[in-house]
Parts: structure tokens; sequence; C-alpha cells
């Protein structure tokens, strides 16, 4: 299981890249895995400001569907349209391909409050 050491990452196993005033949002690997195969992400938020914490859209796995939550507060400027097509792409490569948002920040502070890889890993080892 893959934890990059230059993202940051939410206890919602949320992964965020931060560049500047924007940021690209996906799922971890580790959530990925435990959805298992995802066969649809649904993001309706586009254009729209959504507060930290709240949901900017689902992921549908075959067994379950998941909510998605905003790590930062802002607007969501762009969604990751491969993924209408290749849902898949968040199994096959999370950190990558498979970026579900990108946000335009409107609370840097609240990065603060973001976890990095090395506590995300004790998060998710328990």
């Amino acid at each position: 299981m893959t934890i990059p050491s230059n993202l940051k990452y939410t206890k919602d196993h949320e992964w965020i890249k931060i560049e500047g005033e924007n940021a690209t949002v996906g799922i971890t690997d580790f959530a990925q895995g435990e959805l298992g195969d995802i066969v649809y992400v649904d993001v309706d938020t586009l254009n729209n400001s959504v507060e930290e914490g709240a949901v900017f859209g689902s992921v549908e796995a075959v067994k379950t569907v998941s909510d998605l939550f905003m790590p930062l507060s802002g607007e969501v400027i762009e969604i990751n349209g491969a993924l209408e097509d290749e849902p898949e792409l968040v199994n096959t490569d999370p950190y990558g391909k498979g970026w579900m948002i990108k946000i335009a920040i409107s609370d840097s502070l609240q990065i603060e409050n973001l976890l990095d890889a090395e506590a995300y890993q004790k998060l998710i080892e328990g």
C-alpha cells in the first residue's frame, strides 16, 4: 500500500495535493482497497463552494456506496472527466489518473488540520 509523503490526508481517507491556491483531491490507496472494484464516481458539485468536511460526491463500488468528504473548504473548479468512462482508474492509480476533483482553496489555515503521511499511516494501522 502506498502513502506518498508529498500529500496531505484526512481521517476519511481522502488525499489532497496542495499547489499554491489550488489543490487536487482523491481517495487513498487504502480507501480504494477497502471499497473494492469501483464502478462509478458521482461528483455533482462543479463550480460549487463546499465546506470542509461536507460531502462533495460519492464513489460506488460493487458492494457499497461511500460518500466523499471535502478535505478543505473551497470551490470545486474541475472534475476528472476520465472517471466517467474509466472509474477503475481510482483502483489502479489512486494518486495519479484516479484523482477526483480540483479545488480553489478558500481557507488555507485549514491545511494545518490535515494529516501528513506518517500520521495517516498510524491512523490506518490502528
